[in-house]
């Protein structure tokens, strides 16, 4: 039978690749995404299933969730890989909350709906498949070494680090949960020369690694069945510079 994958944030960068990554194994793909975009359609004409979905309001999480279940009774990979920062709002301390409250939804409590929602068919699919299923967590390497000026977003990619093990015990032996924590793998167009030239010469390869750097790790994942509890840096030695980065832009996956 045709296995299945739900990945979130799939009409651009990363999320856009490793849906079409998974196309290209025969993959039956549910993108989950908020904005439509020119990436969506081209993952929609070789057969991927496009679902709109807020992630920062619980409600159209679950009817995400109710729709994906109506239409497949099995789902062997999900990717939570869509995510939300900014730096810190530092002159309001209302804002500030709020913007914390948006984050924690978006990039931890979100992907912990999706988990739970699915769990039971993650698991069924594994016990039928006599082989686990996969569910990736695309966390971020300041979720251990946090750039202050982005203290909330980071807060935030760090309680989901620390649901991928709760789940990873949660689900096993019939699911295995994994967290990927990016590097610098793709700047955003708003990036000067400056700001790039910075964030390399604190990444030990220096150079960008491009959204493949983490599409082939989700590959490896997916083919070895062996790794459960894991977060996995795919950042170019990066998280090894000494001291905190300087700068307060981040680069995006």
């Amino acid at each position: 039978m045709t296995p299945v994958a739900v990945i979130t944030g799939a009409g651009r960068r990363l999320g856009y690749e490793l849906a079409s990554a998974l196309l290209d194994r025969d993959f039956q793909v549910f993108a989950v995404y908020r904005t439509e975009t020119d990436d969506l359609k081209s993952l929609i004409r070789p057969g991927a299933t496009a679902i709109q979905t807020d992630l920062e309001d619980q409600p159209s999480v679950g009817t995400c969730i109710g729709e994906i279940l109506k239409r497949s009774d099995r789902l062997d990979v999900l990717i939570n890989n869509a995510s939300s920062f900014t730096p810190d709002i530092t002159n309001d301390d209302i804002k500030l909350a709020e913007q914390s409250r948006h984050f924690f939804q978006v990039n931890s409590t979100a992907p912990m709906q999706l988990m739970h929602g699915f769990s039971e068919t993650l698991k069924n699919t594994g016990r039928r498949n006599h082989r686990p299923t996969l569910v990736v967590n695309i966390t971020d390497i300041f979720a251990d070494k946090p750039n202050p000026a982005f203290a909330a977003y980071c807060a935030s990619k760090a309680a989901l680090a620390n649901l991928t093990l709760s789940y990873a015990a949660l689900l096993a032996p019939h699911v295995r949960v994994n967290a990927i924590m990016p590097g610098p793998i793709g700047f955003l167009p708003s990036h000067t020369d400056d700001q790039k030239q910075q964030v390399l010469g604190e990444t030990l390869l220096g150079r960008e690694g491009g959204f493949h750097s983490v599409v082939m790790q989700v590959l490896s994942l997916l083919d070895n069945d062996y790794i459960t509890g894991a977060s996995i840096p795919v950042d170019g030695g990066r998280r090894l510079a000494q001291g905190m980065p300087h700068n307060t832009d981040r680069y995006s996956s």
